[in-house]
């Protein structure tokens, strides 16, 4: 069975990922800081019959990234690296004249260098699959400016920069930087807390990510709305 690691897990579209990569037969690593919320997710996702090993950590420890990579070797290798975790950088977000510069480098540990490292932790295992697979799970606030998403934003667009010159240097792999769009979250809530608007659940974009994987198109960066559509 092929496996994948997904950190971020135990919600959202972390969770949703894995619920749909477990009905079709995947193996899976899961991670999240929250061990109980993660515990449950991983209990929901191995009721599909797949080998489910759930780790609760944070990705920015260098340990912890290390026991994700030899949990998926245990269990056959790594044919997928899906780096969803994300950090805001303030909560609600701010403008750029009041952002912690804490929390910007919470962001960039997060969201940038803790996807680097599990990218190098996995790359040789990633390297033997034949079908290795990076997923860098970005945002429209990596393209976009928008205010008070600067701090994001920026470590977005970082992320977006190093997953081009992964795919540049690993032709063997396919990596893929995938915008999911609007989503209700508690992400999103946390960073915008009084916008009410409906959102789509994670899980209507998952199809997207789905068709990337079923399709292998060229590594790049992909909206998964417009792939929904049919449309890159």
């Amino acid at each position: 069975m092929p496996v994948a690691i997904i950190t971020g897990a135990s919600k959202g579209l972390g969770r949703a990922l894995a619920e749909a990569l477990a009905g079709r037969g995947w193996d899976l690593v899961l991670d999240a800081r929250g061990a109980e919320a993660l515990t449950e997710a991983a209990g929901a996702v191995s009721a599909h019959g797949t080998r489910v090993t759930a780790l609760p950590g944070d990705v920015t420890d260098a340990g912890h990234r290390a026991e994700l990579v030899s949990a998926a070797w245990r269990l056959g290798g790594v044919d997928l690296l899906v780096h969803n975790a994300s950090a805001l950088g303030a909560e609600p977000l701010v403008r750029l004249e009041e952002l912690p510069l804490e929390g910007l480098r919470r962001a960039l540990e997060v969201n940038l260098v803790a996807g680097l490292g599990l990218v190098q932790e996995a790359l040789p295992l990633l390297r033997v699959s034949g079908v290795g697979t990076v997923v860098a799970v970005s945002s429209d606030a990596a393209a976009e400016a928008y205010e008070t998403w600067g701090g994001y934003g920026a470590s977005k667009a970082a992320l977006d920069q190093l997953v081009a010159v992964l795919a540049a240097e690993e032709p063997g792999l396919r990596v893929w930087a995938v915008d999911p769009g609007d989503m209700a979250t508690d992400l999103y809530a946390a960073a915008v807390p009084d916008d009410h608007d409906p959102r789509p659940e994670p899980a209507a974009v998952v199809p997207g990510f789905l068709r990337l994987l079923d399709e292998r198109p060229a590594s790049g960066r992909y909206g998964a709305p417009a792939l929904l559509d049919g449309a890159r």
